[in-house]
């Protein structure tokens, strides 16, 4: 089952061309890779599968339903792209259990767990603007995983992490995928793509086409 579907999709900011007729899929129960250069337009892709940016022309369907048409942003998704944004003078916890109360109905536990499962302590009054990046990635990915998605979109999650850090990630992504989580993941590092990676699509120039 497609769960994430792109069709002839092209993408263009004033003169520029960012998506040159995108295809791509992502099936149910996969993680699948995109690669290229900074600049050869995977995080645009990604953000037009959120629902973020409007694509020029095209389709993009998210479990069977047209983005910007049947729904503005995907249901069930969790999401990673560029920097995640937390506010820096609140803990780690207190960010996750804000950003909870505005769509769920997440216990404090429930943050605590998803926190653990990152490598992160609940009980660290720790301010987040003096965490480390790779601190800060995992609070990221706890963000992303907390509300049980779907799907999930990671650009970059190994950014700033130790090599612990990408061991833990690589480990929690895999028993996310014999869940039946569908993940769509860019990344620079070749190990991380042969280790998790079903399939993987390269971009170059705003072009895709699969490799694998």
């Amino acid at each position: 089952m497609e769960m994430i579907r792109v069709e002839n999709v092209n993408l263009k900011i004033e003169k520029n061309t960012i998506l040159n007729n995108v295809t791509m899929q992502v099936n149910k129960g996969e993680i699948v890779a995109l690669i290229g250069r900074n600049g050869s337009g995977k995080t645009m892709l990604m953000k037009c599968i959120c629902g973020f940016v409007k694509t020029t022309s095209g389709s993009i369907f998210v479990n069977e339903k047209k983005v910007g048409k049947e729904i503005d942003f995907p249901e069930k998704m969790g999401v990673i792209i560029e920097t995640p944004g937390f506010i820096s003078q609140y803990s780690g916890m207190k960010n996750l259990w804000l950003l909870a109360k505005l769509n769920s109905t997440l216990t404090k536990n429930e943050i605590a767990s998803t926190m653990e499962l990152v490598g992160l302590n609940p009980k660290l009054k720790r301010h987040v603007g003096k965490y480390s990046l790779g601190m800060r990635q995992r609070l990221g990915i706890a963000q992303a995983i907390m509300e049980n998605p779907d799907i999930l979109i990671l650009d970059e999650p190994m950014n700033g992490l130790d090599y612990q850090g990408v061991e833990d990630v690589r480990k929690l992504l895999l028993n996310l995928k014999e869940q039946g989580k569908t993940i769509l993941i860019a990344s620079h590092n070749t190990e991380d793509i042969a280790v998790l990676c079903d399939h993987v699509w390269k971009m170059k120039s705003g072009e895709i086409k699969q490799i694998e």
